[in-house]
């Protein structure tokens, strides 16, 4: 059985920048399949809490998103509901706006994974170009000297080797990136249904009330105008 070494050191020198970038890639995955399982497990409990709590209390509900701030969904409630008596529209510039800067930060090895994808499958022929270069350096035409073929051979080994681990390399990448594409998406609807189920308890129990409490108030000062 051939060793991970010994498989790379078969593969010659283009092996080494596809190591590189299959470990950063696995990096890269392991710390967003991190982020988005934290994610998942826990934001619907938060939700729930906040949306719950928000129909009684303003003060705990922001209390509570503030207490999760470590996740999203948390500074994406946080936001408007730590304003001071904000308008509708105020109330919802301030989700829409911190629900654009999640999004962002989301968005964390989109690119590397991008440039992943799109650069192991050249590593890979680049290795291939320089294994058959050197298969014909060492093709000896009619000779029937054992180490000339075990060259020629070890050649189209290295070939072989690199275009196989390019296209890992670039599988494995796409694959993760997919994944966090299709997940991003998923929040963004999320996201804009709670923000959307979250305006509709502040406009209905805070802020049309107030305005019906308010308007009695003002009847004396216009009657008295009128007159």
């Amino acid at each position: 059985m051939i060793r991970l070494y010994e498989f790379i050191f078969r593969g010659g020198p283009v092996m080494y920048p596809l190591l590189l970038l299959s470990i950063f890639t696995f990096a890269c995955a392991l710390d967003r399949g991190q982020f988005w399982v934290r994610l998942l497990i826990q934001e619907d409990r938060v939700t729930r809490d906040v949306l719950e709590t928000a129909r009684v209390n303003l003060s705990k509900a922001a209390e509570i998103a503030k207490g999760a701030s470590y996740l999203p969904i948390g500074r994406f409630l946080l936001a408007p509901l730590q304003l001071k008596n904000p308008s509708p529209e105020t109330f919802r510039l301030a989700m829409e706006a911190a629900g654009d800067k999640e999004f962002v930060k989301m968005q964390k090895g989109e690119k590397f994974l991008e440039t992943t994808v799109a650069v192991a499958p050249l590593l890979g022929l680049l290795g291939t170009v320089t294994g058959l270069i050197r298969t014909f350096e060492n093709l000896n035409i009619g000779s029937e000297n054992a180490l000339d073929a075990s060259n020629a051979a070890a050649g189209i080994g290295e070939a072989l080797i690199t275009t196989a681990a390019g296209m890992i390399v670039a599988i494995f990448a796409l694959l993760v990136f997919r994944v966090m594409v299709t997940l991003q998406a998923q929040q963004m609807d999320y996201f804009s249904e709670i923000g959307t189920e979250l305006e509709l308890i502040y406009r209905q129990v805070w802020y049309e009330p107030t305005l019906q409490q308010i308007k009695p108030s003002l009847l004396p000062f216009v009657e008295e105008g009128d007159r």
